[in-house]
């Protein structure tokens, strides 16, 4: 089952096979051979996804299918703290801008070096609806077609889960729009579905989000590994840097 990770949109289509897990090596470029994953978008409802800074100037990234059937977008700030945010969706990915008042430290991206077969991921966010974090092994590209109440077709990476914070099992569902970081703690990615029974993450590919990355901060990224990665993802939630987006459809 091929799900979307906002836990306002679910879908059933078909997960078709993911390059050999044994390969090895930098990651290929997109071919019209790479595996085809597709995906139903539901009717609006309201639900819950991540987004994250990536300007100075009051601007996030998440996912489009966590909001665009949204009367209101808003970001949590901790527990109490509520930032209505305005949307400007992608027409062409599964990605979409968040803008509002308050202005953070964005994390440094990296969308232009070569990735490597077998690398780890680190995806950082809101997993039903609470904090949680997953680490992935980089497996290959795939062509997600999305279909429902929008229609794109773009390239993703697909990843295997290697394990995730204590206590969260089922469903990611919340973790869309939340960034993916390599092993130099940059984000290479952004989430957006998954197929819970292979085990399989899928994130929006590098060169998709160049034009809707269009400054890189001065932030100095900290290194991140199995070790650490539930600490550093503690503290880009506490800096704010990864927050919570609340979608309210009619």
């Amino acid at each position: 089952m091929l799900i979307y990770l906002a836990s306002n949109s679910t879908s059933e289509e078909i997960d078709i096979s993911v390059p050999p897990e044994q390969f090895s090596g930098d990651l290929p470029g997109t071919s019209r051979f790479d595996p085809e994953i597709l995906v139903t978008v539901d009717e609006a409802a309201s639900g819950m996804g991540t987004a994250f800074a990536i300007n100075k100037s009051g601007r996030w990234l998440t996912a489009r299918h966590v909001v665009d059937s949204c009367n209101v977008t808003a970001l949590r700030f901790g527990r109490f703290k509520v930032l209505p945010v305005n949307v400007q969706n992608s027409e062409k990915s599964d990605l979409a801008i968040l803008t509002g008042k308050i202005k953070q430290t964005p994390i440094r991206s990296d969308l232009y070096s070569k990735r490597r077969i077998g690398e780890h991921g680190f995806f950082i966010g809101y997993p039903q609806g609470k904090s949680g974090e997953v680490i992935g092994r980089l497996l290959g590209r795939g062509n997600m077609k999305i279909r429902g109440r929008y229609r794109t077709d773009e390239g993703v990476l697909a990843w295997a889960e290697l394990g995730r914070s204590r206590g969260l099992q089922g469903s990611l569902g919340g973790l869309s729009g939340g960034p993916v970081l390599d092993s130099d703690g940059e984000v290479i990615g952004v989430v957006s579905a998954e197929s819970p029974r292979r085990g399989r993450i899928y994130t929006v590919a590098p060169k998709n989000m160049t034009d809707f990355i269009r400054e890189n901060s001065k932030y100095e990224a900290t290194d991140i590994d199995a070790n650490n990665y539930g600490l550093r993802a503690d503290e880009f939630r506490r800096n704010r840097q990864i927050v919570q987006v609340i979608c309210i459809a009619s």
